[in-house]
């Protein structure tokens, strides 16, 4: 059975660095031709798509976020990770990482999501 599972910081000072894991079981994050995704969910906001990295490692990011995002992965340890720089208190959100089993927005597994809040 697949699994996503978000693991990090649940706190993070502005102007500071965010960085998420998404660690996956039950599948491997190489297998043609899934893509991998951030999503997150601000308080009382809909979903807001961050960005992906590809089943060949390529990458894509979202325009709102491009300049502050950074996607990678390290296929060993079937993970892959979000870092969103220069934080504020608008990066408060609920993030999850999501499987697509191609390159738009129609996942068929997430994980169960985890707080970021953006506080001094």
């Amino acid at each position: 059975q697949m699994q996503l599972q978000e693991s990090g910081p649940g706190l993070v000072k502005p102007s500071q660095t965010l960085s998420l894991t998404c660690t996956v079981s039950g599948g491997s994050i190489t297998t043609n031709y899934y893509f991998w995704s951030w999503i997150r969910q601000p308080p009382d906001k809909g979903l807001e798509w961050i960005g992906y990295i590809s089943y060949y490692g390529g990458t894509f990011y979202g325009p709102s976020l491009k300049s502050r995002t950074s996607i990678s992965r390290d296929a060993s340890k079937n993970q892959f990770t979000l870092q969103l720089s220069s934080v504020t208190p608008e990066d408060t959100a609920v993030y999850f990482c999501a499987r697509s089993p191609n390159a738009y927005p129609a996942y068929d597994y997430w994980g169960q999501g985890t707080q970021v809040t953006v506080s001094s």
